[in-house]
């Protein structure tokens, strides 16, 4: 029985960019021995993605195409391309060709090799700028320091998963906050890696701001270890030792002064311990916060219309 690859595209305001990539994506998977699907997840697009999408659910009967209600974020999407896939792999990838679709081929043979999860994992992206590669760099760093799972650094949201394997994230991993490419390599299974360089994209410019790749760090660390929270004991410990400290040198100081001027050692540290406490606090209402998000129990998104879908 012949196998099916799905291809599962995150969409938002990519209408330059959809043409190109459909024809060197379609070209590259008829090449292949396995069939496919192509599904497009129009994440609230503001420009005419829809519409371009449309057309090209209409000259092509294995595109198909999920457009939410409203804008739910490119996890969401992700997620809701996994749960409308019916292949026997599943590769997830971006519209703007920076994820190069001529790795696909060599996905498949990994795929047919019996691997279940594969980590393309990002060489060189040079339209992304030093200050993002740099920043990616330090957070899976920093991940790796804090987490028990390890990650692959510079693993990319453009990976490849096993039907299996996107079987335990259909079902197991629902969370309204959300890391995708953490928990594909957080389910175990046999797993490879693939490096890749991004390729220029073709069209539109970056949807993370760094502000938004700023709560987006919080938020994964906060997903993937709970050492933020023991912070209120590492600081109790350090204050403890910063008072003793202070002690011995305030009696020092009374020693060979007299009296001493506390004055601006009490302020400094004053502020200091408040300084530690907003943080501890501030750390706390995060979780808390995600805490809120899993409980209200929300649709991680919602479909407003489909192509080619069977229901």
């Amino acid at each position: 029985m012949e196998k099916t690859l799905s291809v599962v595209v995150s969409c938002y305001n990519e209408e330059l960019a959809l043409d190109q990539f459909y024809k060197e994506t379609a070209s590259i998977l008829k090449s292949l021995d396995w069939d496919y699907e192509l599904i497009f997840v129009n994440d609230g697009s503001q420009d005419n993605t829809m519409e371009v999408l449309t057309q090209l659910s209409e000259g092509d009967e294995k595109v198909k195409v999920i457009s939410f209600s409203r804008n739910f974020g490119h996890e969401a999407a992700m997620i809701a391309g996994l749960d409308y896939s019916k292949g026997d792999g599943i590769v997830c990838m971006d519209a703007d060709l920076q994820h190069p679709p001529e790795y696909l081929p060599e996905i498949v043979k990994k795929l047919t090799e019996g691997y279940d999860v594969i980590n393309m994992v990002r060489t060189k992206n040079e339209s992304a700028g030093w200050f993002k590669n740099l920043a990616s760099s330090a957070f899976y760093h920093l991940i790796n320091v804090l987490s028990d799972v390890k990650f692959e650094p510079n693993a990319s949201d453009f990976f490849a998963i096993s039907k299996k394997a996107g079987k335990v994230l259909k079902d197991n991993y629902r969370e309204k906050v959300r890391f995708l490419r953490g928990y594909v390599q957080n389910i175990g299974f046999r797993k490879t890696t693939i490096e890749y360089e991004a390729r220029v994209r073709v069209a539109g410019e970056s949807k993370y701001s760094i502000k938004k790749l700023i709560a987006f760090s919080l938020n994964t660390i906060m997903c993937f270890s709970n050492l933020p929270l023991k912070l209120g004991i590492y600081a109790g410990c350090g204050a403890g030792v910063l008072g003793l400290v202070m002690m011995i040198y305030t009696i020092w100081s009374w020693a060979r002064v007299g009296t001493p001027n506390g004055y601006a050692t009490t302020i400094v540290l004053i502020c200091f311990m408040f300084a530690v406490l907003f943080l501890i606090v501030g750390v706390i209402g995060n979780y808390i916060a995600i805490l809120f998000a899993e409980l209200k129990d929300r649709p991680i998104y919602i479909v407003g219309e489909t192509k080619n879908v069977e229901e």
